[in-house]
């Protein structure tokens, strides 16, 4: 069983920065494509970024391309993402997710593992 957990949410101000975090395990050994979306309560989930689990290729999603970067730990299995001048907008539950092969890297569909979510806040 792999357990995908985030952390590092929290209430911050317009043009606040904030750095969430995830950790995968369960499988020794085991290499997963690890990816960020998040979901504005009524909505759809929306892909922010996944790093590949070979070569650890970075894509971003279009919404925040240039303000959101997303890095791995020294271990293969920490993921971050750090998110630089926020907005109101960026108001969601922050989901980490995690698969062997994602077939879709943008899509949630093609991902096994998620975490409970991180809520993020941003006051205007």
């Amino acid at each position: 069983q792999v357990q995908v957990a985030e952390s590092g949410g929290g209430l911050v101000h317009t043009g606040d920065s904030l750095r969430l975090s995830c950790t995968a395990s369960g499988r020794a050994g085991s290499v997963y494509a690890m990816a960020w979306f998040r979901q504005v309560e009524g909505k759809e989930f929306e892909f922010l970024a996944q790093i590949s689990e070979i070569g650890g290729r970075i894509r971003y999603g279009n919404s925040v391309k240039g303000r959101f970067t997303m890095s791995r730990g020294d271990t293969k299995t920490t993921v971050y993402l750090q998110m630089n001048d926020l907005k109101p907008e960026d108001t969601a539950v922050y989901y980490c997710a995690a698969d062997e092969r994602p077939y879709e890297f943008y899509s949630r569909r093609s991902y096994d593992y998620w975490g409970q979510g991180t809520q993020v806040t941003v006051s205007s």
